[in-house]
């Protein structure tokens, strides 16, 4: 293992003071040592200065940068215009690492060269870090743009990026609110390889405050998403691909809702018909909507 490759560590941060030393402290105690920890701090008005700095203070390679509050999009980019490294890896402030996690993925770079993101899985984690589930959901290798369609199944937290990725086709894209992990993924797609190591790479913790647990939310910024890169990159899928790919995300949207909300679970039904009139999902979630 080339053990002078160095890794960019990007941590956007707000007010989360409470998680920040178990974040910091599990890329400390990486077996690869050759890393940068660039923390931005996105406005905090809790003690997030000075924990931060005590860490800063004690090992170079923490680095703490401050903006005024703009949102986690944002601050990814701040730290991704001042990053180093040849590769480039995210995580959130209430998650950590195990020790391996960046070993691990440097080893699979080796194992597959022609990759150019790699990715696993991650320990679900409630908000005292107790281990609630190790499942996760289906995940894929090589060029996964038609399977990116149906639902973002990459676990940004996992990820490790080639810096030229960024270069190439720039960060994060500022647009939304949520999901600014699946825009760029979904970009990615379009011209990188993705490969996926069966391994836990990340602990994510699940709390009731964060914008992620708002489906409503998240399914409309979703949705957003996947029409913007469609238009945005028309050769990235096939026609076919395109319209599996949307009509399973409308299923899926409308499974969802079949029993909260029925006026928003036909209207997706409706989507998914217009795009493939026989597809059997889309009959199957209609009765699924009905009986509900």
């Amino acid at each position: 293992m080339d053990k002078t490759m160095l890794i960019s560590i990007i941590t956007p941060t707000y007010n989360r003071e409470a998680f920040l030393p178990a974040a910091i402290e599990s890329v400390l105690a990486q077996s690869y040592k050759e890393f940068e920890l660039i923390i931005v701090d996105d406005g905090s008005t809790d003690n997030s200065r000075e924990l931060i700095n005590t860490y800063a203070e004690k090992d170079s390679r923490v680095k703490y940068l401050y903006q005024e509050n703009q949102r986690q999009s944002v601050a990814r980019n701040y730290a991704l215009s001042v990053a180093k490294g040849d590769f480039i890896c995210f995580l959130d402030s209430d998650n950590y690492w195990p020790s391996d996690k960046l070993e691990k993925s440097i080893e699979a770079f080796e194992a597959y060269p022609d990759a150019d993101i790699v990715y696993g899985d991650c320990i679900t984690i409630d908000e005292q870090g107790n281990e609630l589930h190790r499942h996760n959901m289906r995940r894929y290798s090589g060029r996964i743009a038609a399977l990116l369609l149906k639902d973002n199944f990459i676990s940004m937290n996992t990820t490790m990026t080639r810096r030229k990725c960024f270069n190439e086709m720039g960060g994060m894209s500022g647009k939304r609110r949520v999901a600014d992990d699946y825009d760029l993924w979904l970009k990615f797609s379009a011209r990188y390889r993705f490969q996926y190591i069966p391994e836990f790479l990340a602990y994510y913790r699940v709390m009731e405050n964060q914008i992620s647990s708002n489906k409503k939310l998240r399914f409309e910024t979703n949705e957003k998403i996947i029409l913007d890169f469609l238009a945005e990159y028309p050769d990235a899928v096939s026609k076919q691909e395109r319209d599996a790919g949307l009509s399973a995300f409308y299923i899926r949207k409308a499974r969802h809702y079949a029993s909260s909300d029925k006026t928003e679970a036909y209207a997706a039904i409706r989507s998914a018909l217009v795009i493939k009139p026989l597809s059997i999902g889309a009959w199957r979630a209609l009765v699924k909507v009905v009986l509900s």
